[in-house]
């Protein structure tokens, strides 16, 4: 009896282990401290229950038992499962892995974006002055966040800190500013119709983070494009390139004469009349130092530009582009091109194959001129789906041999041209006497014939420098006009042809919009009766008749 209650004793005894473990886990993980007496909880439950399972095994040879060693394989295998488990989860918080498996990649930030923030200078905080926080605004957020440590973001409720609201201007509700140093900005006002914006933001945060501007001037006096809101105006284009960190004003060269030295790019967006002989030498002084211009052509016009488009190998096709491709696949007519073909250039490196289209437009021919560097941006689909058309007056579209172009059309065209520039430094050379003159001085001991060569110029007397030109043609100005401008690709061709233009290497090209594909299925009436019969009549018919015959051939 004593050797039983013993036993019975130091088997209760055993059980104080588990429950000092679970005293030294509790303590721990209430406290998140780990301190001494946790650890002596902890030791001493383990210590117990390990000497516990010795005497077991020792008295009763319970680890030789067929159901003791299932019992640990399924305990180690349990055990294994934890540890790859908390591994795996351990790994996932640390690094971040994600798919987007949406075709237009809605939930992936842009190639631009991802650059500019990976390459922040500084710290950047956006601020969202909003009591709700919306999933797609947030989801957006994060995905900035996770390209630097440098981006932050935070919400704020403008009435819980009144005095931050006031600091930075906050009106109202959804406001969103970016900070940046003591720089700060608005990007936008989110609301529940309109969420938080990709390309805003991006644009705000160049803007923030660039120390430089750039400069472009829209000429005007000839009927071009209008610049603030209107039917035809090209508001939108001129506010995206403000957002891009342009700034923009009006030239008039029959005023001023000249363009300004400031400018880093002109653009001629759609001219109705001609323009004068001036302003075209203009021009073409404004490219020989280096300029970078931008013509946007539409057909029926013709803006007396063909001098300075000749030194650079391009000529505009007086015919009409005409594509039936885009009229069976999006509604387009036929004298809107529709455009999935891009040249290989920065302008339109990462359109791939989008779209975009240009209501009436002019082909342009291209023709190699030593010095000039040209690169097809645009291109229609090859014949028959594209041609150009000369007869202009006829309602009935069709190719006429002998008169009209095939296809594929070229609609835009990216030129560079590269040329020495002479600088003036000192000293200067020896002035070269005339045949014809003599020399204003002359030394009277040793006196200069009138027919000496002239002397070589010291290496040092003026130095030689290359400088680069770039032009952009476009057969179309439709395609800006506010309302076609955040249509497709349309203005992405704006937006980076006037930054490619500028010469700013370190500026981002344009971000598209991404917008989710359109998979609805449109059907007609007697479809939509078709598929009803169909999926409530037929269908069951089918299966009630293979059942019958089943039963049949059981019988």
């Amino acid at each position: 009896m004593k050797i039983v209650a013993k036993n019975k004793l130091w088997k209760y005894l055993f059980w104080l282990g588990p429950f000092l473990i679970a005293v030294g886990l509790t303590i721990g993980l209430v406290s998140e401290q780990w301190g001494l007496i946790t650890l002596a909880f902890l030791i001493t439950g383990i210590v117990i229950s390990g000497l516990g399972i010795i005497w077991q095994s020792y008295k009763s040879s319970w680890w030789k038992r067929r159901s003791t060693q299932a019992g640990t394989n399924a305990l180690v295998a349990t055990l294994a499962v934890l540890a790859i488990l908390g591994l795996i989860n351990f790994l996932g918080t640390r690094y971040h892995l994600r798919a987007d498996l949406t075709e237009s990649q809605l939930f992936t930030l842009a190639p631009q974006s991802r650059e500019l923030v990976r390459a922040l200078p500084q710290a950047v905080k956006v601020w969202v002055f909003d009591i709700n926080q919306n999933p797609q605004d947030r989801e957006l957020l994060e995905n900035y966040q996770r390209q630097s440590s440098k981006f932050q973001f935070e919400y704020i409720d403008p009435q819980a800190r009144p005095g931050l609201a006031e600091k930075f201007g906050v009106k109202d509700y959804g406001e969103v500013y970016l900070e940046s140093g003591d720089k700060r900005q608005l990007v936008q006002t989110v609301n529940q119709n309109e969420r938080l914006s990709e390309i805003r933001l991006t644009s705000r945060l160049q803007q923030l983070t660039s120390s430089t501007t750039a400069k472009a001037y829209l000429l005007q006096g000839h009927g071009e494009r209008q610049l603030s809101a209107g039917k035809g105006a090209i508001s939108q284009a001129v506010q995206g390139l403000g957002d891009k960190n342009f700034t923009t004003s009006p030239l008039n060269l029959g005023e001023t004469s000249k363009v300004p030295q400031d400018a880093a790019v002109v653009i001629v967006a759609g001219p109705k009349r001609g323009l004068f002989e001036g302003e075209v030498k203009a021009l073409q002084e404004y490219l020989n130092r280096g300029g970078n211009l931008l013509l946007m052509i539409d057909p029926n016009t013709d803006p007396k530009v063909d001098s300075l488009l000749q030194e650079w190998g391009v000529r505009l096709d007086n015919r009409l582009a005409v594509d039936i491709s885009g009229e069976s696949v999006v509604g387009l007519g036929p004298a809107a091109p529709l455009v999935t073909e891009y040249g290989e250039h920065p302008i339109t490196k990462d359109f791939g194959n989008g779209n975009s289209f240009y209501p009436i437009a002019r082909p342009l021919e291209i023709t190699s001129v030593p010095g000039v560097e040209a690169t097809p941006l645009l291109r229609t689909k090859p014949y028959p789906n594209s041609w150009a058309e000369s007869d202009l007056q006829s309602e009935k579209l069709e190719f006429n041999e002998g008169k009209d172009l095939k296809g594929p059309l070229t609609l835009g065209v990216a030129l560079t041209r590269k040329q020495a520039a002479k600088s003036a430094s000192t000293p200067q050379a020896t002035p070269t006497p005339s045949p014809l003159r003599l020399p204003t001085t002359q030394s009277k001991a040793s006196p200069t014939p009138p027919a000496s060569p002239a002397p070589t110029p010291s290496p040092t007397s003026s130095s030689q420098t290359a400088i680069e030109s770039r032009l952009v043609v476009l057969g179309n100005s439709d395609f800006a006009t506010d309302g076609l401008f955040q249509q497709q690709l349309n203005g992405d061709v704006f937006l980076n042809s006037v930054t490619w233009l500028s010469q700013q290497d370190q500026q981002p090209l344009s971000i598209r919009p991404k917008e989710p594909k359109n998979r609805r299925i449109t059907l007609t009436t007697t479809q939509g009766n078709l598929l009803i019969l169909s999926s409530l009549l037929l269908l069951p018919l089918i299966g009630f008749a293979i059942a019958v015959i089943i039963w049949w051939k059981r019988r």
